[in-house]
């Protein structure tokens, strides 16, 4: 259950940073309302706030996020962006996806 609750606050935590990068995209690239910078600025808040949130140590949390971060872009990039993912992207993904999980799973020698 740790494991399920660990990998899904990492995938909020990508969420929070990307929609906080994404919503100054908007503003800057599609001259979209500068207003979407209030809500930017919120998610990015949030998104420290839930980096914080991890119990190992902050090195070890930013390397496992990292792959899941990029594995939470690459469904950001196929369901909002609507840009159909490579074999490459898919296998990519794989690979970080599994260099993260030996991170996030490696046992507590500690005790």
């Amino acid at each position: 259950m740790l494991i399920l609750k660990t990998f899904g606050l990492y995938i909020l935590t990508a969420l929070a940073e990307i929609i906080g990068c994404y919503l100054p995209y908007l503003v800057i690239k599609q001259n979209k309302s500068v207003y979407l910078l209030i809500p930017a600025i919120l998610s990015l808040i949030t998104f420290v706030w839930l980096l914080s949130l991890h119990p190992a140590a902050a090195g070890r949390v930013y390397a496992a996020y990292g792959g899941v971060y990029i594995v939470v872009a690459f469904c950001w990039l196929f369901l909002v962006d609507r840009v159909n993912l490579t074999v490459w992207d898919i296998t990519g993904a794989l690979i970080i996806t599994l260099g993260a999980a030996v991170i996030m799973l490696q046992p507590d020698f500690s005790t």
